[in-house]
């Protein structure tokens, strides 16, 4: 943390574009989601951009260097919905922790390559922790508006697992 603040007291920090608009250039399908390891699963996997730090990583590696390459300072992980409650959309909430750890892992490696080529602009990475589908701060039940389907500490648990995959 101390040299990201280092940097900031020398130069303006750019920080990488939306990873969701870049994936969706490359016009995946349902087969590139599951990729073979999740072929069999029994839901549907389109769009669960997360995923694709698993089953096809190259995407998210190349969507990372074309950041870099156009001058981002800091890559923000494929993690924006890694959280379980976000993956029960998709029956991915065991594969929460383990997609966090390679969206991490991608960045790191291409942030480090980039470094090494030019240690006099270091690259860092930011873990993406979004929000989830599902708000504390208001019903979803316009006959009910006391009702929550999340609670504070559900969303504890979840960020708390995401981040330590993010580690």
């Amino acid at each position: 943390m101390a040299k990201l603040v280092e940097e900031f007291k020398k130069r303006i920090i750019i920080l990488d574009g939306a990873m969701g608009t870049s994936i969706q250039n490359y016009k995946l399908q349902e087969e590139d989601y599951r990729g073979e390891e999740f072929k069999n699963h029994p839901h549907d996997q389109r769009g669960n951009n997360d995923l694709l730090s698993i089953t096809k990583p190259q995407v998210i590696s190349d969507i990372h260097r074309a950041f870099l390459e156009a001058g981002a300072d800091i890559l923000e992980t494929n993690t924006f919905n890694g959280t379980r409650i976000s993956q029960s959309d998709y029956g991915m909430e065991e594969e929460v922790y383990r997609i966090n750890y390679e969206s991490a892992k991608i960045a790191r490696q291409l942030c480090d390559e980039f470094t090494l080529a030019n240690p006099e602009k270091p690259r860092f990475v930011a873990g993406a922790v979004g929000p989830t589908n599902k708000t504390a701060s208001m019903s979803p039940n316009v006959e009910d508006p006391s009702f929550r389907n999340v609670f504070f500490d559900d969303l504890v648990v979840n960020y708390k697992e995401q981040i330590s995959g993010l580690n």
